[in-house]
């Protein structure tokens, strides 16, 4: 039985929370649509959101290039900064690492977050 590419992705999220709920670290979540892209850092119990940023929520003009997306990783790392976080793990939700999910970790990186 093949599964649809969103029941792909899924899995793989899955397959990594799986694992991450052995560790005691914050993740760094992140979803991405087409128009725009999110990220999240949410306790390490999984039941508290620490910080967050989003494209939308910026008001970009255009949320859906990797620009964007680096911007997003700016002010994510902002963010968590003012959450006294530092090191966190990547959690892409099953998407590709490259594109804009890349970018964002990578302004990430740049801002402080240790991942």
């Amino acid at each position: 039985m093949k599964l649809s590419k969103k029941d792909a992705r899924i899995r793989r999220a899955t397959k990594f929370r799986a694992k991450h709920a052995e560790r005691d670290l914050e993740r760094l979540c992140v979803y991405k649509s087409s128009q725009h892209i999110y990220a999240q850092i949410i306790s390490s119990c999984g039941t508290k959101t620490l910080a967050s940023a989003s494209s939308v929520s910026s008001k970009m003009k255009n949320g859906g290039n990797v620009d964007a997306a680096s911007k997003v990783g700016d002010l994510i790392a902002k963010a968590a900064k003012k959450a006294k976080v530092s090191k966190v793990a990547f959690d892409r939700s099953g998407f590709k690492y490259h594109g804009r999910v890349k970018a964002l970790a990578d302004a990430a990186r740049e801002g402080g977050l240790d991942f």
